[in-house]
């Protein structure tokens, strides 16, 4: 009975089986049916189970992702235990393998620090399409984009600040691959070699990100705005003969120097795509590019090509629809033939100054859709009508300037049906009434861009331009009433107006209320004045509204409040009275910059400032004397960059600051605010470059420094030794080149002194400072850990140096006290130092510092000589690590009266004779290591001698005894292993500081030191003896 219950269990369970796969079946079919493929590329009639292996990395690449405010999906459908196959964004086209060969989830707003390994897995991927996700690391929180979290100009310190992040191997693993699109993904750092390796490859797209508004590319500091660059252009060509289509706009290709069409025309002939805009070319577009007869698209603009005529070969390709040579230094005659395509859409050639002759011809101009002439002097052809009027029937955007805008040229035209987009750029004062006659029959135009000095704009014409979505009014003479005008064109999205003149009545209408569709709105030294009309609060839709030097003044009208879809607000001009309370309705907004120095913007910010709290960027700039910085700041928990500089703020910093834990940035000199109160500056981890300021005087009020992990180069500024409340510096994992700071001896609270993984070199220690004298006696007088390591130091440690450490010594170090500093203390216990130890692997963290916690780690530089006696003297040390030096002679017996020691590290020197029996006096010693050394005789067995591995004495052929042999002395010749202990032993000590949220230079901090355990254990134990003491 019970065997026939089992049966029918299987039989039911197999129904079941079968009923779930003929449902998933019918709902792929249904699915199908309706046009909605899984992706793109997904049009299989049925479903493939895809292989366990596939969804498990897929669901790893998951967990990488992060889901921001303005991520358009969660992946729901990428869940374990489903189809993988049917999951958002996933194909799978070989029903036999079930292996997953199609990934496509661009522009899904994912967040990420960097592309997954995961992906890697994948092998058999034909289609990989990542692009317009941000995985540069910065956006994880809020999604917002990592170029606006970094401090300082990033033209002079760049924008390689940030961490390359584009994994070096993995691509060449998928050999498969037919497409690959990386595109606007934040990558940064060399392409890889292994994307040159893909032998199948058709289309490449690796586009990066750069600026496009009208630079100088001519211009060197633009070097550094490139997020990937191409090491070698020739190698990662060389094996992708099947490449259709390339794209690498914003690539710095600047290592390809002048080969670069070579490189293209022997490697990739059958191009038919070709995109290389802003990308550093050098050299001119050589002949050999004319192999590439296939191209249908070239676009090689904003590159500053050594000058040269444009190349004629263009225009014998057959198959060109689109031609971008804009800003690329064309120079010389235009040829006079016409181009033989008759499919060409787009033609740029603007912004090369130095091109000369007449317009281009065209054997067919009835595909044209987009013609940019603008920035040239090319001229028409002979005042005579190019073509006849009906060859341009499907312009869609035209671009003119100079003589160019002529009534003659521009009738040539005809009226354009369907023409959409217009700019003209006139540089003399002539007669433009027919010229806007002409413009006024194009009442279709969706974008206009007028440039230069067209006084005789009228309200008439304005107008006429019912369907207009953008309009750009730059360096013109516009009355009240054109502006008025303006306000009828109730379709409007983005409204500019640059360096405009305002004739009679220049306030600005009430009018401007009316664009209810406008999302983005531009003022920029125009002639203005009064104040912003209240009607601008009828802009419901406004996402952006920069207001700069346009003579605006009085009050900043209380209306703003109902712009509560702003994302960026700059209302910076000469405005009065006090900020509205209604600005914190603001919401959505992520940067906002109010008032200018010269403003008169007064009373108190309001605490309504603190509901703005998706802000990463504010700054407030006014006449605010009397009033301090609301306590409700502390509520930005974004904010990356704040700055008030110069605004008269009074009283003290408020303590809710503290939790501004993303501040990077602050400015706040000139102001009013109290000085009593001493500072902390963490800037750790960011990468920036260049030097630090030389400037600092003895107004400093700094308590701790934190600037380690960044790219600092140069010397430490001497000015440091103004700070004399200073009881923190880290500035390791630097580019520093210099000396021993023995200068910072005369400060009297510091305590931690980290500057390893720099440049310095020389000796440690300061010779001048000898004798028995106040300034021997007082140097470094509270250091209590001292990290040099990973430098290029050499010369000797001197027993007279290492006297003057007083601070480690029993004599001034017994009590178990706590470091405390609370004698300023205005902003406890908000703010602690926090000090991590990497101790056995395994990271501990303590947010109290006692005076008995003691280090020194002096390894991996180029120390000589014995090692001193003097140590012996340093009761207090808890980790002393000497390792990796050139240490000689033999390890000195007072070392054991260091009976506090919990790690003793001498491996890797060549130190020589017997162990000190002494040393095991050391009983509260967990790490020991004095591999690789030229020790020799038994290794003492008591104590704590007797738990140490061999690990702790390797590398030394003459020692003998346990742990190394269980034989006794001179029983059997002991053979050493020759390997040395790598540069990261698993037993070395580091020390690394981290301190909680900086402020900056001149603002006011104090606090407590006190200790944390992450993890109970022996470490430190003498500590905590000390505390139940």
């Amino acid at each position: 009975m019970a065997s026939m219950r089992r049966a029918l269990l299987l039989l039911l369970a197999l129904l079941v089986q079968q009923l779930h796969t003929a449902l998933i079946i019918l709902s792929s079919h249904a699915h199908h049916a309706h046009g909605d493929s899984v992706t793109a590329y997904h049009h299989l009639p049925m479903p493939f189970h895809c292989h366990p292996d596939q969804a498990k990395q897929l669901l790893k690449l998951k967990d990488s992702f992060s889901f921001s405010y303005s991520t358009t999906t969660t992946l729901s459908s990428w869940r374990d235990g489903t189809d993988c196959c049917l999951w958002e964004g996933v194909g799978c086209d070989d029903p036999s393998s079930g292996n997953v060969t199609i990934l496509d989830l661009h522009n899904r707003g994912l967040v990420s620090y960097g592309l997954d390994p995961a992906v890697f897995s994948l092998t058999s991927l034909r289609r990989l399409d990542l692009s317009m996700n941000d995985f540069s690391g910065a956006a994880v929180d809020d999604g917002d984009l990592s170029m606006n979290q970094f401090s300082g100009d990033p033209f002079n310190e760049g924008i390689h600040w940030l961490a390359e992040n584009i994994p070096a191997t993995g691509f060449e693993r998928l050999t498969s691959l037919t497409h690959l699109n990386l595109s606007y993904m934040g990558l940064r750092g060399p392409i890889p070699a292994g994307i040159g390796r893909l032998v199948n490859l058709l289309s490449l797209d690796l586009s990066s990100s750069f600026p496009t508004d009208g630079y100088d590319v001519s211009n060197s500091y633009f070097d550094n705005v490139y997020l990937l660059w191409v090491p070698s252009f020739d190698t990662m060509m060389a094996n992708l003969s099947n490449l259709r289509e390339l794209y690498l706009d914003g690539v710095d290709l600047s290592s390809s120097e002048e080969g670069w069409c070579t490189t293209l025309a022997t490697y990739v002939p059958h191009l038919e795509i070709l995109s290389m805009a802003n990308c550093f070319l050098n050299g001119p577009i050589c002949k050999s590019l004319s192999r590439l007869s296939s191209l249908t698209v070239l676009n090689l603009q904003n590159n500053y090509i050594i000058g040269g005529p444009f190349p004629r070969f263009l225009m014998d390709f057959l198959n060109l629809t689109m031609l971008q040579l804009s800003n690329t230094n064309l120079q010389g005659q235009f040829p006079s033939r016409p181009f033989q395509s008759k499919n060409l859409r787009v033609l740029d050639l603007s912004d090369n100054q130095n091109l000369t002759g007449h317009v281009p011809k065209f054997s067919n101009a009835s595909s044209l859709e987009s013609l940019m002439l603008d920035g040239t002097k090319l001229l028409p052809v002979d005042k005579v009508k190019p073509t006849s009027t009906t060859n341009f029937m499907s312009l869609k955007e035209l671009s003119l300037s100079g003589n160019l805008i002529s009534v003659d040229f521009l009738s040539s035209f005809g009226i354009l049906g369907s023409l959409c987009k217009l700019d003209l750029t006139v540089n003399t004062v002539s007669e433009l009434g027919p010229v806007f006659s002409w413009i006024g029959h194009h009442n279709n135009l969706t974008s206009l861009v007028l440039s230069g000095n067209f006084s005789e704009i009228t309200p008439t014409l304005v107008n006429n331009f019912k369907a207009l979505r953008s309009l750009s009014m730059h360096f013109c003479t516009l009355s009240s009433h054109v502006l008025h005008a303006v306000g009828n064109l109730i379709g409007l999205q983005t409204l500019e107006l640059f360096h405009c003149d305002i004739m009679w009545d220049s306030t600005m209408p009430s009018s401007i209320g009316n664009l209810t569709n406008l999302r983005n709105m531009h003022i920029d030294e125009c002639g203005f004045s009064g104040p912003i009309p209240a009607t601008i609060g009828r802009l419901a839709n406004l996402r952006n509204m920069y207001v700069f030097f346009s003579g605006f003044s009085g009050p900043i009208q209380a209306t703003i409040g109902n712009l509560t879809n702003l994302e960026s607000l700059h209302i910076e001009d000469g405005f009065s009275g006090p900020i509205p309370a209604t600005i914190g309705k603001l919401t959505n907004l992520r940067t906002m910059y109010i008032g200018m120095n010269s403003s008169l913007l007064s009373g108190p910010v309001p605490d309504t400032i603190g509901n703005l709290t998706h802000l990463n960027t504010m700054g407030i700039f006014g006449q605010f004397y009397g009033s301090s910085i609301p306590y409700t700041i502390g509520q930005l928990s974004k904010l990356v960059r704040l700055d008030i500089a110069g605004s008269n703020f009074s009283e003290s910093i408020p303590s809710s600051m503290a939790n501004l834990t993303q501040l990077t940035e602050l400015i706040l000199q000139d102001n009013s605010l109290n000085e009593n109160v001493s500072t902390i500056l963490n800037l750790r981890g960011n990468n920036f470059n260049g030097m630090l300021p030389t400037n600092i005087t003895t107004k400093c009020a700094l308590l701790a420094i934190d600037l380690h992990g960044n790219k600092i180069e140069g010397k430490l500024p001497r000015g440091l030794s103004n700070c004399f409340g200073l009881e923190v510096l880290d500035i390791g994992s630097n580019i520093l080149v210099d000396t021993f700071p023995s200068w910072l001896g005369r400060l009297p609270n510091l305590s931690v002194l980290l500057l390893r993984s720099n440049k310095l070199s020389g000796t440690i220690g300061d010779d001048n400072i000898v004798g028995d004298t106040k300034s021997a006696r007082e140097f470094f007088p509270s250091l209590q850990i001292i990290d040099l390591s990973s430098n290029n130091f050499s010369g000797f440690l001197t027993t007279q140096w290492l006297k003057r450490l007083k601070s480690m010594t029993a004599e001034y170090n017994n009590s178990g006290e706590t470091v405390d500093f609370e004698k300023n203390i205005l902003l406890e216990p908000l703010y602690r130092y926090s000090i991590e130890l990497t101790y056995k692997g395994i990271s501990r963290t303590f947010e109290i510092v006692l005076t008995t916690v003691t280090v020194i780690d002096f390894s991996n530089n180029r120390l000589e000589g014995t090692i001193s006696e003097a140590l012996g003297n340093l009761v207090s040390l808890r980790i002393l690590n000497l390792s990796r030096n050139a240490f000689t002679g033999k390890i000195p017996t007072q070392l054991g009266s260091m009976t506090d020691l919990e790690a003793l590290d001498l491996s890797c020197n060549q130190l020589s004779g017997e162990i000190p029996q002494e040393l095991t006096d050391l009983t509260f010693l967990e790490i020991l290591n004095l591999s690789n050394n030229h020790l020799v005789g038994r290794i003492p067995q008591s104590h704590q001698f007797s738990t140490f591995g061999s690990s702790s004495f390797g590398g030394n052929p003459g020692l003998c005894g346990p742990p190394l042999s269980e034989l006794p002395c001179g029983a059997s010749p002991y053979t050493p292993s020759a390997q040395r202990v790598p540069r990261s032993s698993p037993h070395s000590v580091d020390v690394v500081l981290f301190l909680f949220t900086g402020l900056g230079f001149g603002v006011g901090f104090a606090a407590a030191i006190l200790v944390k355990w992450n993890r109970v254990g022996r470490w430190f134990i003498a500590t905590a003896r000390a505390l139940r003491g």
